[in-house]
């Protein structure tokens, strides 16, 4: 196109030249006049400027709607064979929307689709949540129903032993009366006889002879006395109940006499006893029935059946109580520094290596609620102690983190909260990562059927971050709204019950026991039973080290007042007095004496006896095991005994809590062994003592270094592996005769290679039939060392002269393999 003047432009494009220049100017293009030459650019500029300009200004339709109409002629044949003419007119109408306006009102469509949707399943969720609420209240009310017809039958059952009981005490009362009454008036009929029968050699006269002593005569009584007649008195029978094992002074307290006269009817059965000697149930039984009385055994678990009934039968008002939160999950995936968020200390600071290596608890007041946490340990070794942090837990979080996963220990802890059958609340943690994937995380969770409660599951997903707290009000928002489902409650007063978490001596403070109550209140003064430890309760801590006077539910404190660490995981139970507090604790110490011993032993059977004895014994790692708390001594002792295989394991000869002493050290000198110090170090005396005697100790504050070096320790006992393998296989296909070697076995190498000076196996139908060395290689003429394969050789083996062709000569090598753990 050639360039045009504005006047032609303007004609060009029928517009006014005027308006023309006036759109040249608005775009920016100064023209002098109608007759200056427009070049293309400036069009194109101009009509980029029209453009932008009608779609700001004027924005096009959405809808456009186009009317046409069209005419046609149609001819009609009419009367008379004539045809007329008719006009036909047909309107059409037509309407064309933009694409943009379909696709917004069908994105609109589907939004209004999506929130029906979600507006049903939140239904659906609060139906679900409502018959779920109505079935916990009719199953609740079932139990109700059956503890009560069962605390009606069993109190019928007492009262009907009682009456039985009854009824035979007093047909024998009754029975014992008329016997003695029997033989009251047979005494006193044989003295009538003997008073009114006159003596020999006695005058008439005499006062014996005026003598009456019939019942209500005072002939012959001075004046001013009275005859007192003497009654025989009525033998008491007393019933007596005899447990396992009882002392010669409590048995003669029960049989009201003397401790004297018990040992000598003791002494007159063959056994010697004295006073404060323990005599077992059976001897105490023939004792009781040799002086006439009735014996009652006790049943072996009669004491914690009554303690236990007890504890039963004390019901208090059920008030709520704040609930037990346990975080639980893999090691290193942030169970700690979450906790350290919420509680705003440094607490996984104080820990050896960033890993927890005990139980702590925590009792948090939070702007939403009160609530007691317990953070386990994530290593795989402290198994058992997640374990307990779950039995006593209301509620479970489970935290993940987003940057790694479903590990094995998160696993574990799914299983422990099914087991204890606590609901799960799922923190995902460290959202902050460039690498977080919650996506991933709902995933694996889904395969170990923790579902999300958008995927239709019941458990809450809360993403959070101990790093920058985000989260953290959502997350106690759904544990408080969870623990209000749950209507936790439990009584306020009575005795005390609750559940040693750890245990430990410390220097100046003697045993210490972290013990959370859950039911009742604990006090100072209270005497506190706990496995087959006891004592009185001297002073109670809280978390912060702070000294208080009693803990009510749902609240963690540490006790002093135990003789000796308690086991991690026993109940702890108020008692009433300290002499039912040593009888349990003396009937739980012997209980787990008999089982340990049993253990210890093991069957053996007559036809095994001898097998036993030539069974080779294992080798074994002596030690001496030291830990500062209780629930890592526990999770050390099971550590190194599954370390332990058929040829080597680990002899853990003594183990405790508690600084090392000098006592642990001439233990371990006199045993052979070494000593785990796991956070403790040796006393002044132990350090004197280690000098002297020269034993080895071990110091560690992580567990894992602890079964690294026991493995090493353990894979130097083991022997080493003897491993064989095929060098070299040849074909006979003929035999010679040598003077000097005998037989000699023209062979082809099949396989590998033959090597002189190598044991060698002779195989005939692919079964072994000499095993031997090679005493001579021979290629032609001439001895080498070595053949390939697919060479033909001369083999002779030493010490065999029965080599036949098709026979095969297998060379073979054997080697040590040094042997882990």
């Amino acid at each position: 196109m050639t360039d045009q003047t504005v006047r032609e432009f303007a004609e060009s494009v029928r517009t006014p030249v005027d308006r023309l220049i006036t759109q040249f100017r608005e775009a920016g293009i100064a023209l002098a006049g109608p007759d200056v030459v427009v070049t293309e650019d400036q069009k194109m500029l101009l009509l980029n400027f029209l453009r932008h300009h009608e779609a700001g200004d004027d924005a096009a339709p959405s809808r456009i709607t186009l009317k046409r109409r069209s005419v046609s002629a149609l001819k009609v044949a009419g009367a008379q064979g004539r045809s007329k003419t008719v006009n036909v007119e047909v309107k059409q109408r037509r309407t064309y929307v933009k694409r943009e306006v379909l696709l917004e009102q069908e994105s609109r469509r589907r939004e209004l689709e999506a929130i029906e949707v979600e507006r049903q399943q939140v239904l659906s969720r609060e139906d679900d949540l409502r018959r779920q609420q109505q079935d916990k209240i009719r199953q609740e009310e079932e139990q109700r129903q059956r503890d009560v017809e069962k605390e009606q039958r069993e109190r019928e059952s007492r009262e009907r032993v009682e009456v039985e009981a009854r009824q035979k005490q007093d047909e024998e009362r009754r029975r014992a009366e008329a016997q003695l009454r029997r033989e009251l008036e047979e005494e006193e009929k044989r003295q009538r006889n003997k008073v009114h029968a006159k003596p020999a050699g006695r005058p008439a006269g005499s006062p014996a002879g005026r003598l009456s002593l019939k019942p209500g005569s005072t002939a012959g009584a001075r004046p001013g006395r009275e005859r007192v007649v003497a009654e025989k008195v009525l033998p008491q029978i007393r019933e007596v109940v005899i447990p396992e094992m009882i002392g010669v002074g409590e048995l003669a307290q029960r049989l009201g006499m003397k401790a004297s006269e018990l040992i000598k009817a003791l002494l007159n059965m063959g056994v010697m006893a004295a006073i404060n000697q323990q005599i077992d149930q059976e001897t105490a039984v023939l004792v009781v029935e040799e002086l006439g009385h009735k014996a009652k055994v006790q049943r072996e678990d009669a004491l914690e059946t009554d303690f236990s009934r007890g504890l039963e039968s004390e019901t208090g008002d059920a008030l709520p109580r704040p609930p037990v939160v346990t975080i639980m999950g893999h090691v290193d995936h942030g169970k700690t520094s979450l906790l350290d968020y919420i509680r705003r200390t440094r607490v996984a600071a104080g820990e050896a290596g960033g890993i927890t290596q005990h139980i702590g608890a925590y009792h948090v007041d939070t702007p939403k609620g009160t609530v007691t946490f317990l953070d386990t340990p994530g290593h795989a070794a402290f198994t058992a102690m997640r374990a307990r942090g779950a039995q006593v837990t209301d509620i479970v979080i489970l935290v993940v983190a987003a940057d790694d996963g479903v590990k094995p220990q998160t696993l574990e802890a799914i299983q422990h909260a099914r087991a204890a059958k606590v609901p799960i609340v799922v923190a995902v943690n460290k959202i902050d990562k460039p690498e977080a994937d919650l996506e991933r995380v709902k995933s694996e969770l889904a395969q170990q059927e923790v579902l999300p409660e958008e995927w239709g599951g019941e458990t809450m997903f809360i993403p959070v971050s101990a790093k920058t707290g985000a989260g953290i009000d959502a997350l106690l928002d759904a544990v408080l709204v969870q623990s209000e489902v749950l209507e936790l409650k439990a009584p306020q007063e009575g005795r005390a019950v609750g559940v040693v978490l750890e245990s430990s001596l410390e220097a100046g403070r003697g045993t210490t026991a972290t013990i959370l109550n859950q039911r009742g209140t604990l006090r100072v003064g209270d005497i506190l039973l706990a496995g087959k430890e006891y004592g009185r309760v001297r002073a109670l801590f809280n978390e912060r080290g702070e000294r208080i006077v009693e803990v009510p539910p749902s609240m963690p404190a540490v006790v002093l007042g135990f003789s000796n660490p308690p086991q991690a995981g026993d109940v702890a139970t108020v008692v009433q007095d300290e002499r039912q507090a040593r009888e349990l604790a003396e009937y739980r110490s012997g209980k787990m004496r008999t089982v340990r011993l049993q253990s210890q032993r093991g069957p053996v059977h007559g036809g095994d006896a001898f097998a036993h004895l030539e069974q080779a014994q294992p080798q074994s790692v002596a030690v001496v095991l030291k830990a500062d708390v209780q629930g890592s001594l526990e999770a050390l002792r099971s550590a190194l005994t599954e370390l332990g295989t058929s040829e080597v394991s680990v002899q853990i000869v003594s183990s405790g809590v508690g600084g090392l002493t000098e006592g642990d050290i001439y233990l371990a000198a006199a045993s052979h062994a070494r000593i785990l110090a796991f956070n403790v170090r040796a006393d002044a005396g132990a350090k004197r003592a280690l000098a002297e005697q020269g034993v080895e100790v071990d110091y560690y504050s992580v567990i894992y270094q602890v079964l690294e070096d026991m493995r090493q320790r353990m894979g130097g006992l083991l022997k080493p592996e003897i491993r064989e393998q095929i060098v070299g296989t040849a074909q006979v296909r003929e035999v010679f005769r040598a003077v000097r070697f005998g037989q000699v076995a023209g062979s082809l190498v099949t396989e590998g290679r033959i090597l002189k000076d190598r044991p060698a196996r002779v195989l005939r139908n692919h079964v072994v039939i000499f095993e031997g060395n090679i005493a001579s290689l021979r290629r032609f003429k001439e001895d080498v060392a070595e053949v390939q394969s697919g060479t033909e050789c001369g083999i002779a083996i030493q010490g065999y002269n029965d080599i036949k062709p098709g026979d095969q000569i297998e060379v073979f090598e054997r080697t040590e393999v040094t042997r882990s753990i």
